[in-house]
């Protein structure tokens, strides 16, 4: 059953690349936006996995909770500074 969580987490990886691609090259500010924003959601589920791998899935809820609400703080505060400066 690691195998399955393991071949999961690189699948995620391999998609985590391509969001990184939309994040760098993105046209516009608000595809970079996304492209950053989606590679946070993907950590978070690559956080949960690696805990299902080691046993202690409890230890990495709470850490990707956390990173979950520091990414949506994150990605929120750049709209508004964006939104303001006229560049959305």
């Amino acid at each position: 059953m690691q195998y399955v969580f393991l071949y999961a987490g690189l699948y995620l990886c391999i998609l985590m690349l391509l969001s990184l691609y939309r994040a760098v090259f993105g046209p516009t500010v608000l595809d970079r936006l996304v492209g950053v924003n989606a590679i946070g959601s993907k950590t978070v589920v690559l956080l949960i996995l690696i805990g299902l791998i080691y046993g202690r899935v409890d230890m990495f809820v709470d850490i990707s909770m956390a990173y979950a609400m520091l990414n949506f703080i994150a990605v929120l505060a750049a709209s508004r500074y964006f939104q303001k400066r006229k560049g959305l």
